[in-house]
């Protein structure tokens, strides 16, 4: 696994891994099946709680990180 990757990818992952189909997760979560296929293509506006719903099927939920980025250059 790297380290970072979008939560899209992360769920893409574990369904895959734990043979779900996007359907199944679905139904698993009580979100829709057009939710799941924007999650995991990381459609840019979702509703956090139903992100939280998916990943509590994983046993996750979404939290505050630190974003990889570029080092900024302040000069000296």
């Amino acid at each position: 696994m790297p380290d970072w990757e979008t939560i899209g990818a992360f769920v893409r992952r574990r369904r895959s891994a734990n043979r779900l189909t996007q359907r199944q997760l679905a139904d698993l979560s009580g979100v829709g099946l057009r939710f799941v296929s924007e999650l995991e293509r990381d459609k840019a506006t979702l509703r956090l709680d139903a992100v939280n719903r998916v990943l509590a099927v994983f046993g996750k939920c979404a939290g505050v990180v630190d974003a990889p980025r570029d080092e900024l250059d302040l000069g000296d």
